[in-house]
């Protein structure tokens, strides 16, 4: 027994002597840094591949409840968000998941989407990171851009033929319908209608008359001293030695003609300091429903259009300008605004005949170049500005094709030519879908 515990102890003394075996004890030490090294590679790369499948998760849940969020409560919101996620989110690694939606309508309508996930380690637990926490984030928005849409249509003699005025109103209420919808709040999508035949009608009962050129006006409608020129010019009245007597401007229906040239074709603000800005007043008998500036009154808006009636020869120059002054300047009082916002600003012209007549030119039966020739002029300076242009040619009774309204569309395929009446509602919904779209575009 006694030489065995010798034996041992020699053993236990040459052991400690002896230094053939410290190259494994410092070999066993330095292998623990590199196993936390290689081991952490390893968990975040696991951690990469859950934080991958969590923002996808996010990312369809945020575009899920978008679609509401404009109208749900925020417990509505959250608990869509939560049920949505579950049932996107799965992965074994991750645990502790939560997820939270927030919407916000500041400079358009927002939602976003944040979600949390921790993943336990396998490895660098040895070099104390026993977990790894994980997030992902998703916005949507949406609605940062607001519309303000110009109707500028042909309400002359030749759309009381081939169903065209029943067809516009149903067309134009349709698209009035899908603008309406595409609008989160009042302001969104404005707005203004514009029915034109050789004149325009303002409403003397809605506008003040500071900005109305009453030259032409008082040059024709009058009594004559002279019996016999009671109802002629004030030309042939003085001609005659006559004193004219203007009638009183109260009895003006509220048509207006063609600006000075060339101020028919720009919107410059009428002025009384420039009289060749303002607007001349014309009394006609075939003077249309009175325009409408922008709005969001929908309903005034279908009542305007139901009050249309077709009459009149074909000026489509004076339409546009009106429209592109109803978008942009005086004597409009154009809505303020806002910097958060995106504006887009379209107009819409239909008409179902070739230019007849205006100020200047045509006898309003046979189709007239000069007319044309302004509205090139006009057509130019509104893409200039910015505004977007579609044209809508109606022709039922196979006129050529209008060439000024297809040049003055914004593009190829913001021209349209219809051989039938019911075309105009498919392609009114076809230009108010496209619209919408632009404006809530996520």
């Amino acid at each position: 027994m006694r030489s065995v515990i010798a034996r041992l102890r020699r053993l236990q003394r040459a052991f400690g002597l002896a230094d053939d075996g410290n190259i494994a004890v410092i070999f066993a030490l330095a292998c623990l840094p590199i196993v936390g090294l290689v081991g952490a590679s390893i968990d975040y790369s696991q951690a990469s591949k859950v934080r991958t499948d969590l923002q996808a998760a996010i990312d369809a849940t945020a575009l899920m409840v978008s679609k509401n969020a404009a109208t749900a409560s925020q417990t509505e919101l959250q608990t869509s968000a939560t049920s949505h996620f579950k049932a996107l989110f799965y992965n074994p690694d991750a645990q502790n998941a939560t997820v939270t939606a927030t919407y916000s309508s500041d400079g358009g309508s927002a939602v976003t989407v944040t979600g949390a996930a921790s993943m336990k380690t396998s490895f660098t637990s040895v070099i104390g990171v026993s977990k790894i926490d994980i997030s992902a984030s998703s916005t949507v928005k949406w609605g940062n851009s607001r519309l303000r849409v110009a109707l500028v249509l042909d309400v002359t003699g030749s759309m009381s033929s081939s169903g065209k005025m029943t067809a516009l109103k149903t067309a134009t209420k349709n698209m009035l319908t899908q603008l309406k919808s595409a609008a989160t709040t009042n302001g969104d999508v404005y707005v203004s209608i514009i029915p034109f035949a050789k004149d325009v009608n303002v409403d003397p009962s809605s506008y003040k008359n500071s900005w109305i050129s009453w030259a032409l006006w008082d040059a024709v409608n009058g009594r004559c001293s002279k019996r016999s020129r009671n109802n002629d010019t004030e030309a042939e009245c003085l001609d005659d030695n006559g004193k004219w007597t203007p009638d009183d401007h109260n009895e003006w229906t509220g048509c207006v003609t063609d600006r000075n040239q060339d101020y028919d074709t720009t919107n410059t603000p009428p002025s009384i300091q420039t009289p060749a800005t303002l607007f001349p007043a014309e009394q006609d008998d075939n003077c249309p429903v009175p325009i409408m500036a922008l709005s969001y009154d929908w309903t005034a808006l279908n009542q305007k259009i139901s009050s249309m009636e077709p009459d009149g020869a074909t000026n489509q120059p004076i339409g546009l300008q009106w429209g592109f002054q109803s978008l942009t300047s005086a004597p409009f009082i154009i809505p303020a605004k806002d910097p958060q916002y995106k504006y887009n600003e379209v107009i819409i012209l239909l008409s179902d005949g070739l230019n007849t007549r205006d100020r200047w030119y045509g006898n309003g039966y046979s189709y007239s170049s000069q007319v044309d020739a302004r509205q090139k002029i006009l057509c130019n300076n509104v893409k200039t500005a910015g505004i977007t242009i579609y044209t809508v040619q109606v022709n039922t009774g196979g006129d050529p094709l209008s060439t000024v309204l297809k040049a003055c569309a914004s593009g190829p395929d913001k021209f349209f030519l219809l051989t039938s009446a019911n075309q105009m509602v498919t392609t009114f919904n076809q230009i108010g879908t496209a619209l919408s779209n632009l404006r809530v575009a996520k």
